[in-house]
């Protein structure tokens, strides 16, 4: 009876106590919770994969640590179970302190009288890398317990082990095991071979120890025991651990850095996700910045080269090189987001909207003759006029007086206003619309190669512009939403259908000759003084935008869009053609221009033109009395100001200027039909 009184008291006593603890515990656990990652998590370094999957490019953290993110599903299983018979064993059983290896660390350390395991679990490992402490004292381990506790009730065990995954040192600045095994072995820890996985297990035991880099023999030698460890659990056979003992110790790799700047537009459009799905194909990225670099290297020393193909689906951009490579001159700058002068390349929206307004079809007849328009008196790249010629055949031949008549048409204003819409805004000279704009047709103007894309884009897609996408997310944004008209689709359909039958690159025939050949319509641009090289099209379902020039702006003689750009994006139609089912996309319809002339362009009359006094002219006067006679052409009557009073007529009907000091002046004409013209000039007296 009093044993039965003894075991009742002292069940009740143990109770009393386990309370307690429990108590003391909770007590403990709300007033100095655990330092868990406030949401989303840890930070980590984030990867951009291209549209399958793989990946392109890894960004370390702003401190310079590699931590990537990884799951457990992402984990060779032969390494799981490794790593709990090394680290853990009682892992999935025990709370977060295995008190079966705490009692047989002290009951060691009483009898050899020093510390021989540390007994820390996964959980207690796991704390001490969110919360690292300076020195490993008793006092220390407490700590450790009490935290991996807390974990254990707010975390599952599939959560710690992979936040554990996420945190492990691999030594420098890895951390986390995928990092690790992208430094050492260059892959992911989906299937690692014995030595990898060795090598991965006793780093985070030792790591700045064991830098295989550093230390190659301390490492060498921890792999063999981790090895021999694995054999003795019958994870690993004795015979294929000798082999994997006697490999090469692993250098330091690179993380992947595919796709270098369009990575880095990804990760600007989806911000700082651990994982960024990009719209971008690594097969066809690596093509394409194959044949970026060799055009560039063609062309010589110090030349650069971008491009970008994008898909008309949702706007996805598919391949984009910023540079022909980081190692010549200019080659860490994303030359697709420089704004440089795009020449002749944007003429097609001129036509576009022209032909949108019925002024003009690909058959009408127009002049391409010299002519001042105000004072600008733009003439063609050759240097000769053609006469008489069709739309379609000035711009086929990329003709400027028929493209500035066309924008004079059309209006300055409203171009500009078309590439506003496509996501270009430009600035107009003072005066907005007036004529001054006209050096707008010529490439009087900045853009990307990006805005480009977008423009040509739009004309692939029936008219339509929307913004580039470098992710999925914004591919299918682009999907679910209208987009901003451009032009009407009759007008791009034309447009495209006249620029396949403009001249090919030197040395290959007409897309329309080549039954096999992927369906180009392209056009060319040159800025001026040889700076820049363009050329982009529709290829089927894609836009695709080549430039090619110095990342310094200096001029190449000779290096125009025909022969510089032209032969690269006739190259990338090639690869696009070869592409995979899944990147293929339909050709975008059409519609054809027709082939007769139906009218003439009948351009409005030139404006006035100024004959005396010339544009910044100095006059010299001795009898302010005597004034002078100013003379213009223009539609008639014409009408003479200044300082905004009209001038007097002398005695025969002719407008008399009398000025009545010297320094500065302005004259203005405006003809009948509501055109103007000025000049500034100076007056010296004698």
């Amino acid at each position: 009876m009093k044993r039965a009184h003894g075991a009742v008291a002292g069940g009740r006593a143990a109770l009393a106590i386990a309370l307690a603890l429990a108590g003391l515990l909770a007590a403990l656990d709300v007033l100095f919770p655990p330092p868990l990652p406030a949401p989303p998590g840890v930070a980590l370094s984030p990867v951009v994969v291209d549209r399958t999957g793989r990946p392109l490019r890894a960004f370390p953290l702003t401190d310079g640590r590699w931590r990537l993110p990884v799951t457990l599903a992402e984990v060779d299983p032969a390494f799981l179970r490794a790593l709990l018979e090394i680290e853990d064993r009682r892992f999935f059983s025990h709370p977060g302190v295995d008190a079966r290896a705490v009692l047989r660390a002290l009951r060691d350390a009483l009898a050899t009288g020093r510390i021989g395991s540390g007994a820390s679990t996964l959980t207690m490992q796991t704390a001490r890398l969110l919360e690292p402490r300076p020195r490993r004292t008793p006092g220390a381990k407490l700590v450790e317990m009490l935290r991996a506790l807390q974990l254990e009730r707010r975390l599952d065990k599939q959560e710690i082990l992979t936040l554990y995954l996420t945190l492990a040192p691999y030594g420098g600045n890895l951390e986390g095991l995928r990092a690790g095994s992208w430094a050492w072995f260059g892959r992911e820890p989906r299937e690692l071979a014995p030595e990898q996985l060795a090598l991965l297990l006793a780093l985070p035991q030792a790591p700045e120890a064991r830098r295989p880099d550093r230390h190659p023999e301390a490492a060498a030698q921890a792999r063999a025991r981790i090895l021999r460890r694995l054999v003795t659990a019958g994870l690993l056979d004795g015979q294929r651990a000798a082999e994997a003992a006697a490999e090469a110790v692993p250098r330091r790799q690179s993380f992947p850095a595919h796709a270098w700047h369009a990575s880095e537009r990804a990760l600007a459009e989806a911000g700082q996700t651990p994982t960024v799905r990009s719209t971008l194909d690594l097969p066809l990225q690596a093509a394409v910045e194959d044949k970026v670099r060799a055009r560039a290297v063609a062309e010589g020393p110090g030349v650069q080269a971008a491009a970008l193909v994008v898909a008309l689906d949702g706007r996805a951009v598919v391949a984009g090189a910023g540079s022909a490579g980081r190692d010549r001159s200019g080659g860490w700058l994303d030359l697709t987001a420089r704004h440089r002068s795009p020449g002749s390349v944007l003429k097609p929206l001129i036509y576009a909207l022209a032909l949108e307004d019925g002024r003009v079809s690909a058959g009408t007849r127009i002049d391409d003759l010299p002519r001042q328009f105000s004072g600008y008196a733009p003439g063609n790249f050759d240097g000769r006029f053609r006469g008489e010629t069709t739309v379609a055949t000035a711009l086929q031949q990329s003709l400027n007086l028929p493209a500035v008549q066309l924008l004079a048409a059309v209006g300055p204003a409203r171009y500009a206003a078309a590439l506003a819409l496509a996501g270009t805004p430009v600035e107009l000279p003072p005066g907005g619309a007036d004529e001054a704009g006209l050096a707008l047709a010529l490439g009087g103007l900045g853009i990307t190669v990006a805005d480009v894309a977008a423009l040509y884009a739009g004309l692939g897609a029936g008219g339509n512009v929307q913004p580039l996408a470098w992710t999925e997310a914004g591919a299918a944004r682009n999907r679910s939403v209208m987009g901003t008209r451009l032009v009407s689709a009759g007008a791009a359909g034309q447009v495209l259908d006249i620029l396949r039958d403009a001249p090919p690159p030197p040395g290959r025939l007409p897309v329309r000759l080549l039954s096999h050949a992927p369906a180009v319509a392209a056009k060319t641009g040159t800025s001026w003084g040889f700076r820049d090289a363009w050329a982009a099209g529709v290829v089927d379902g894609y836009a695709v935008v080549v430039w090619v020039g110095r990342p310094d702006g200096a001029p190449r003689p000779g290096a125009t869009g025909q022969r510089a750009a032209l032969p690269l994006l006739f190259d990338l139609a090639e690869l696009l053609a070869q592409a995979p089912a899944g990147l293929r996309a339909q050709r975008a319809g059409t519609t054809t221009a027709p082939r007769h002339a139906l009218a003439r362009f009948a351009s409005a009359p030139p404006g006035p033109d100024i004959s005396f006094p010339p544009q910044g002219a100095e006059l010299w006067v001795t009898d302010f009395a005597q004034g002078f006679v100013p003379a213009a052409t223009g539609a008639p009557p014409l009408q003479w100001y200044y300082e905004g009073r009209p001038l007097p007529e002398d005695g025969v009907g002719q407008p008399l200027w009398l000025p009545e000091t010297a320094g500065f002046h302005e004259l203005v004409v405006v003809d009948g039909a509501g055109r103007s013209a000025r000049v500034q000039v100076r007056l010296r007296r004698f």
